[in-house]
């Protein structure tokens, strides 16, 4: 193992759950202003991941007051406080670029609600 993947296994992070595009997830982000520091909610649907250990991101969108705001955040990044998946979506897209042009509420099915018969017989048994 050479020096550079020693150094950036140091900077991995182990604490943030498994998330898909398509999710709803809720990231707590610490703001420095000056000499304080607080942490602002930033919630949305992940409208894309794009890897590589270190320096993978995702960027997640939301809609504040009728605009459309994306932002861009590094997985590993110590500014991240918390990462919280809200809800699991179902999408059959890589990239969900085309909300930016898409007009009104879009609609993301949820994953793993799906329920066979098998199992409803079971419960009723």
């Amino acid at each position: 193992m050479n020096i550079i993947d020693k150094i950036n296994e140091k900077q991995i992070r182990n604490d943030i759950p498994e998330f898909r595009v398509g999710d709803t997830v809720r990231v707590d982000y610490k703001i420095i202003e000056g000499k304080r520091e607080r942490i602002q909610a930033f919630e949305g649907v992940v409208v894309s991941k794009k890897s590589g250990s270190v320096s993978e991101t995702f960027t997640v969108r939301k809609i504040s007051s009728g605009v459309g705001v994306e932002r861009t955040f590094p997985v590993n990044s110590p500014k991240i406080d918390k990462l919280v998946v809200v809800r699991k979506g179902k999408v059959r897209r890589a990239k969900l670029t085309f909300l930016k042009d898409y007009v009104g509420q879009y609609k993301i099915k949820e994953r793993g609600q799906k329920v066979s018969k098998k199992d409803e017989e079971k419960k009723a048994a």
